[in-house]
């Protein structure tokens, strides 16, 4: 059966157009010639993917993928947004209400094709990144399965979106619209000092959780949070988690614990920057980043980020790995680092 795409567009040439380029390509067309008729269609014949126009009277596309995003049925909907601007600000404003792509205007047919191609493909991974994470459900109701069922609808209901290397999740200010659960990858929270520099506060993998504090706070985040490697997220909305937080105390008691953990985490992190030496801070964000994902080989992490977590500066960081590596504690090849005794890092003195 072909994919099926609706195209809401107010102008009637390029709509109609667009719609020419994607039945030749052998996909079914539905069009809509503004907002509200594009939600409605979206509504009743649910698409495979939706091509909006960001500039239309009445309803504009934001309109339409914050009403879209409110409907369960419609929510997951690859939503590529047309665009005749591309300040930065209608990017990043898209992409955080939960938008997959954008074209600007004109484009050409190869443009379009390979767009929606590529979210089409994208769309077809979700169920394996749901599968592996609705197993690890179990630590989140470990003891009950109070709640279970509410959880795996909440994030099955979710869009994935797809973060690229060093793209930008969230901005340090920004109103947080959820919870974020990491699918698959990695990602980085940062403060940045007045003089510039970064410092990195928490890294988070596949399965964890980040953004819960500024959620319970109902506060801007504190931080920054990008993307260490291509990473697939999805986000939890703020009211759907704190419904199931009221309702289900176990899975409340279960995000208090991850919150608590990152708490002492930053705790750790401000004592090694107060009063450890260089080595002894090296060696504990070593210990820490080993810890986290659960691999003594780390190869997701650079030196400048290292020397971010740790507050050094990186060439400081690469005289100190080099004598790590001569005293036997670590080894180390291009960007892959090998704790070799964990121990001896612990015990390590001032």
């Amino acid at each position: 059966m072909n994919k099926s795409i609706l195209i809401i567009e107010d102008n009637d040439d390029i709509r109609e157009s667009t719609a020419e380029i994607l039945e030749f390509s052998g996909y079914e067309v539905m069009q809509a010639g503004n907002g509200k008729a594009g939600v409605e269609m979206a509504g009743s014949h649910r698409p495979d993917l939706i091509l909006c126009d960001i500039m239309m009277p009445e309803l504009d596309g934001y309109g339409v993928l914050y009403l879209l995003s409110k409907n369960p049925d419609t929510d997951s909907i690859p939503f590529i947004f047309l665009t005749a601007r591309a300040e930065r600000v209608d990017f990043r404003k898209g992409m955080e209400m939960g938008a997959d792509d954008y074209l600007t205007k004109p484009f050409d047919d190869i443009e379009l094709l390979n767009a929606i191609e590529g979210r089409l493909k994208k769309e077809q991974k979700q169920k394996a990144f749901y599968s592996r994470t609705l197993q690890n459900l179990v630590k989140l109701t470990a003891t009950s399965q109070s709640g279970k069922a509410e959880l795996q609808e909440l994030i099955t209901n979710r869009k994935i979106r797809h973060v690229k290397k060093k793209q930008v999740l969230y901005y340090e200010g920004d109103q947080p619209l959820g919870v974020y659960l990491v699918l698959e990858g990695c990602l980085k929270t940062v403060k940045q000092a007045s003089d510039g520099r970064e410092l990195i506060t928490g890294l988070y993998h596949t399965d964890d959780y980040l953004g819960i504090n500024a959620m319970l706070l109902d506060e801007p985040f504190s931080e920054t949070a990008l993307a260490v490697e291509d990473t697939a997220v999805c986000l939890l909305q703020k009211e759907s988690v704190v419904s199931l937080l009221n309702l289900y105390p176990l899975i409340g008691n279960q995000f208090m614990k991850i919150l608590s953990n990152d708490i002492r985490l930053k705790e750790d992190q401000l004592v090694d920057l107060a009063y450890h030496s260089v080595r002894k801070r090296l060696a504990n964000a070593l210990l820490r980043l080993s810890k986290q994902t659960s691999n003594e080989s780390l190869d997701f992490i650079s030196r400048d980020e290292l020397a971010s977590m740790v507050g050094i500066a990186s060439e400081t960081v690469s005289r100190t790995l080099g004598d790590f590596q001569i005293e036997g504690l670590i080894s180390k090849k291009a960007s892959l680092i090998q704790i070799l005794d964990s121990n001896r890092l612990v015990m390590m003195k001032n």
